[in-house]
């Protein structure tokens, strides 16, 4: 559409918003992008023409956004709404919540991945990165296996819910001896630095 939307990235970094990731827009063959517009029996400046229509849709199927997706092709929230629901609009409505059901399964995606591989997260200590660490968004991975698998894990919630505490209980203790053994080992080396002799070496 030659319109830049914004990060590619199919799942954003913790840095960036999670509603600020876009993904491509449809090709111009899409079958999205076929849908019968809305005709205007008279026209205005300022109507939502079909290739208005079609730019909001491609926006919409790219952001998941409908403000974004709006604001792309300059028309107000208002409009939009009333178009959708006029009659002869039924292939714009129709579009439009295929163009919503591209986000969510995108996001889903998103979640799945976010759920397998996790998150690093960083450990600052004195203005330093000291240790990184990756957690596993416990939670989601148990929502995640509800969801898709019901036959298997929806009737075993009170299980889920201990094997969450346990593993929470577990990260926790974890980090936690991980992070003060890394505190321990630099304030030894500070101290021996500040009395001239070797810090003791790093077991293996």
């Amino acid at each position: 559409m030659g319109t830049s939307l914004g990060s590619s990235s199919v799942c954003p970094s913790r840095r960036t918003s999670r509603t600020a990731f876009f993904d491509e827009p449809p090709d111009a063959d899409d079958p999205l992008l076929g849908f019968a517009p809305y005709l205007h029996t008279a026209p205005r400046r300022n109507s939502i023409t079909p290739d208005r229509q079609r730019a909001f849709i491609a926006a919409l199927a790219a952001t998941g956004i409908v403000t974004q997706a709006a604001r792309t092709i300059g028309a107000s929230l208002e409009a939009l709404y009333k178009l959708r629901h006029r009659k002869g609009a039924e292939g714009f409505s129709k579009a439009w919540d295929m163009a919503i059901d591209r986000g969510v399964a995108r996001l889903e995606d998103c979640a799945l991945e976010r759920a397998i591989a996790g998150e690093e997260r960083v450990v600052v200590w004195d203005g330093k990165v000291v240790a990184t660490w990756r957690r596993y968004d416990t939670p989601l991975m148990l929502f995640l296996l509800r969801q898709r698998r019901a036959e298997r894990f929806g009737g075993t919630a009170e299980l889920l819910r201990e094997q969450r505490r346990e593993a929470r209980e577990y990260d926790s203790e974890a980090l936690l001896d991980s992070i003060n053994a890394k505190i321990e080992k630099m304030k030894e080396r500070r101290l021996a630095a500040q009395e001239g002799r070797d810090p003791e070496p790093d077991e293996s």
